[in-house]
């Protein structure tokens, strides 16, 4: 026993040494660490203590309050909802941001550093803590400012960006959407022009939304101008904002007719906008949400992407029927013609039953029929079809629906500058469409595996 004690006492100093270095040595190593991270931060507050941001530049001051919970808005110099990303990384910026240098501690001249007419002055308090940060000049590296901290009168260069913190405006600071709804909510849409309204109900199903124009005719709508129309809603924002008073007054009174109004109905509430533009020949273009509220300077492209007519916004897809509600599609060109019969979720030639047909070159060809968009309207009304080649078309196809019945029809004519002439099923009139399903029908060999398939 007594030939192991030296390797007990070692044991044990090795124990003894390991306690100290866990209770005495890395608490003090982690406390010295933070304490040299809390020396290099700009702020002691973390983003989700700070309640209170005042910002206050030669344009006047910004006071903005966040209660728990719910979003930060603007409470002077007027009550207002805030650009929630415009705070946010304003506050990122500030909590985030780091001490390069300790400059100088109680100076004697701030204006080395721009800090004597600070260009803002940023206060971010909750409860009864506060700090005060002055922003003055650009440091040595672009992305640096110097800034004095109230709390101990210290002049300190920072990482801060100078784009954070300057040209910070009550316009700069509070929201200029003039909408707000999520677009998957929409549920009813109406487009108010001073002569006729376009109205659209939107309908659940699957994979996507589908919209409907309601008025002032029946037909499908165009899912994809329908959903660029909601993004652009979305997207509406204000280039400046006249708050109520004798030049919000002033300028009220020269509104008089919309060029426009919008009226959204998402998740059971109706949003509204109307867009001005008294003189065109200005360029300058204005909104309102409400009778008596803000009027609001939008880009004069608002009211051009915002206003649809009918045929922008109905199907334009012109055979007018679903793959899926296709029985058969005749398909008639000047070299052949022939009958694709949709049975058991399979293409047949009708020609040809027992023959094994290439399902992918059907699908894709059928799919090409069935979503052939027009381009443009040539003729609101068919008129003579000679001019346009639609006499003896160049290729014809012909779907029957299930009931036996027609139930679409779409004729190609000659090609001009690029574009074909059209006829179609869906909408009344001759239109112009692309060429390329000119050169995208298969032959019947090629149907059958047994001739070159046409590329897209």
């Amino acid at each position: 026993m007594r030939r192991y004690w030296p390797t007990f006492l070692m044991a044990g100093v090795l124990a003894a040494l390991g306690l100290y270095l866990y209770l005495v040595e890395l608490p003090a190593q982690r406390t010295d660490e933070m304490t040299a991270s809390q020396a290099t931060r700009i702020l002691t507050f973390s983003e989700a203590e700070i309640t209170r941001l005042t910002v206050r530049s030669s344009s006047g001051e910004v006071v903005l309050t966040q209660t728990p919970g719910q979003s930060w808005s603007i409470t002077a110099p007027i009550q207002t909802d805030a650009d929630q990303r415009q705070v946010q990384a304003l506050l990122r910026a500030l909590v985030t941001g780091k001490v390069s240098r300790l400059v100088e501690e109680h100076a004697v001249s701030l204006t080395p550093f721009g800090l004597e007419r600070p260009s803002t002055v940023v206060t971010v308090g909750n409860g009864s803590r506060q700090e005060t940060l002055s922003i003055g000049d650009a440091g040595p590296l672009s992305s640096s400012l110097y800034v004095l901290r109230a709390s101990d009168q210290a002049v300190l260069l920072t990482d801060l960006a100078p784009k954070d913190f300057l040209n910070k405006t009550l316009l700069s600071l509070r929201r200029k959407e003039l909408l707000q709804f999520a677009q998957q909510d929409a549920e009813r849409l109406r487009l108010t022009y001073p002569t006729t309204e376009i109205v659209l109900y939107a309908q659940d199903e699957k994979p996507k939304k589908k919209w409907k124009i309601r008025y002032p005719i029946e037909a499908e709508g165009d899912r994809t101008q329908v959903q660029a129309l909601l993004f652009r809603l979305e997207d509406l924002k204000a280039l400046a904002i006249v708050d109520p008073g004798p030049e919000r007054d002033k300028l009220a009174s020269s509104l008089t007719k919309p060029k426009i109004k919008i009226t959204l109905h998402a998740a059971g509430a109706d949003h509204v906008v109307r867009l001005y533009q008294s003189d065109p020949a200005s360029g300058e273009a204005y909104a309102q949400t409400t009778g008596d509220g803000p009027i609001y300077k939008v880009s004069p492209s608002a009211i051009k992407d915002l206003t649809k007519d009918l045929f922008a916004l109905q199907d334009k897809r012109l055979l007018g029927v679903e793959v899926a509600d296709i029985a058969m599609l005749s398909i008639k060109t000047r070299e052949e013609q022939y009958v694709l019969i949709h049975q058991h979720d399979e293409w047949v030639l009708e020609e040809q039953p027992t023959e094994k047909v290439r399902q992918d070159v059907a699908d894709l060809v059928v799919s090409r029929i069935v979503n052939l968009p027009a381009e443009e309207r040539v003729l609101k009304q068919a008129g003579p079809l000679a001019p346009y080649g639609l006499v003896s078309p160049s290729a014809e196809f012909v779907a029957t629906g299930r009931d036996g019945r027609v139930a679409g029809r779409l004729a190609l004519g000659n090609q001009v500058g690029g574009l074909v002439y059209a006829m179609g099923h869906r909408i009344p009139g001759i239109f112009q469409v692309r060429p390329d399903l000119l050169t995208q029908i298969p032959s019947q060999l090629a149907l059958l595996g047994q001739g070159t398939v046409p590329t897209p």
